[in-house]
C-alpha cells in the first residue's frame, strides 16, 4: 500500500465509528475471530483500545493484522484502522 492509498483510507476512516473495543483482556481468540468475520462485510474497520488495556495499540494492530491477513492503515492514540481488500465484493476502489 502506497502513501496515496493510505491517505485515501485514512480519509474514509475518519467518518467510521469503532466496531470493536479491546479492553484489559487484550487480544483473545474470540476478538481475533470477530474481527476476521467483520472483514466478510467491511473492508475498512476502526477499533478502539480502552484505557484499561495494558498493551500498546501499535502492537495490538500489528498482531491483529497478521492474524486476520489485513493491513494497518493507521494507529492514532487508542484508535486502530485496519484494511483488508475483499476480492469478491470490492467496495473501496483505491487510487493508483
Amino acid at each position: 500500500m502506497n502513501s496515496r492509498q493510505r491517505a485515501y483510507l485514512k480519509s474514509l476512516a475518519s467518518n467510521l465509528s469503532p466496531v470493536f473495543q479491546i479492553g484489559k483482556s487484550t487480544l483473545t481468540p474470540e476478538i481475533t475471530e470477530a474481527v476476521r468475520e467483520c472483514f466478510n462485510t467491511h473492508e475498512l474497520i476502526k477499533i478502539t483500545v480502552l484505557n484499561n488495556c495494558t498493551e500498546d495499540p501499535k502492537d495490538i494492530a500489528q498482531v491483529l493484522a497478521e492474524r486476520t491477513g489485513s493491513q494497518v492503515v493507521q494507529v492514532i492514540g487508542k484508535k486502530i484502522v485496519l484494511y483488508k481488500e475483499d476480492k469478491k465484493n470490492k467496495k473501496i476502489e483505491l487510487p493508483k
